[in-house]
């Protein structure tokens, strides 16, 4: 049956095993890390409990070996503390280079971020300069139609008094007998519409009057 301070050894051992492989698979998970820096503080976090746990176990171990009856198995004991303590340091040296990787690949990853929020804000800039000039053609080509529509206005009154002349013209240069004072009044009473914008509607009187001033040309 194995002594009690062996059993003791042995637990210890394992325990160191066990804590050394965690220590390094959480430098491994640091490596790996791309931030936030939440989740490296949360990561550092867990690798400092697992080296209290770690040192904690070699120094029992270490206690163990100077309690050793025999000078050789003590010998061993203290090498094998040797070793770990060794192990430790490593992974401490590994530990601190997994922090500086990831430190600096969260702030390449945070500088590109902020180049790329800068882009955005040009490309919004540019958006409404571009926005603001569509705007402003826009409303410069609406104030032209707005003119052309006036000037088209002004010369359809223009060419409606034109008409309107012109027809009181040939009328009073045609014979009498040729018109019957009726049909005279009757023209007379639309002209009078056309002039003061009450004929109903409009288009079609002014189709029919342009129809009889044509056929008085001919006549």
């Amino acid at each position: 049956m194995a002594a009690p301070q062996d059993v003791h050894v042995r637990i210890c051992n394992q325990e160191i095993v066990k804590f050394d492989l965690e220590v390094k698979a959480l430098i491994q998970d640091i490596r790996d890390c791309s931030g936030p820096l939440s989740a490296l503080t949360e990561l550092n976090t867990k690798v400092k409990e697992k080296f209290q746990q770690l040192r904690h176990r070699i120094q029992e171990l270490e206690q163990s070996a100077k309690e050793q009856d025999k000078e050789s198995e003590k010998q061993v004991l203290l090498q094998e503390v040797e070793n770990h303590k060794k192990q430790m340091l490593s992974n401490q040296t590994s530990w601190r280079k997994a922090n500086l990787t990831c430190k600096i690949a969260i702030d390449n990853l945070e500088k590109a971020e902020l180049l790329q929020g800068g882009d955005l804000l040009r490309q919004r800039k540019t958006t409404k300069e571009s926005l603001a000039q569509t705007s402003s053609s826009i409303t410069e080509s609406l104030m032209g139609i707005s003119r052309m529509m006036s000037q088209q206005v002004q010369q359809s009154e223009e060419a409606m008094q034109t008409l309107v002349h012109s027809s009181n013209r040939q009328k009073s240069t045609r014979k009498a007998s040729s018109l019957s004072p009726r049909c005279c009044q009757s023209e007379h009473v639309t002209l009078c519409h056309l002039l003061a914008g009450t004929a109903p509607p409009l288009l079609p009187h002014f189709v029919q009057m342009t129809a009889d001033l044509l056929s008085i040309t001919v006549d």
